[in-house]
């Protein structure tokens, strides 16, 4: 399977700022994770800081909030804010919270019922 990217909107909470941007479905990652210019962009501010297992080893990172909508759902999420990450990465927690998950036959997104356990 190649990589998968969608078009989301990221927006602060107030949602006064809001960019659409494309974005790289990360079936591997748990987390959503947007660059540090974008999160200033936006307005989109560090509310606490946390230590993170990445495929590199442990980070710091600050985490703020924000609503990530995905077609037409949407919903506020956290959203991890990097230095050193240059794209928007979509995790699993957005991706299956909005009901969507990948087809790894079309590399597209496709909606899917929301599972309660």
């Amino acid at each position: 399977m190649g990589h998968v990217f969608i078009d989301v909107e990221i927006s602060n909470l107030e949602k006064t700022k809001s960019k659409k941007v494309k974005a790289l479905v990360d079936t591997g990652a748990t987390l959503t994770v947007i660059p540090k210019k974008l999160a200033d962009e936006l307005g989109i501010k560090a509310e606490k800081q946390e230590e993170i297992s990445t495929g590199a080893g442990k980070i710091l990172i600050n985490r703020g909030r924000g609503w990530i909508k995905v077609k037409e759902k949407e919903d506020i999420f956290p959203i991890w804010v990097s230095h050193v990450i240059d794209k928007v990465l979509l995790g699993v927690i957005v991706l299956e919270a909005l009901g969507f998950r990948v087809d790894p036959r079309t590399e597209q997104i496709e909606e899917v019922p929301l599972l309660l356990y």
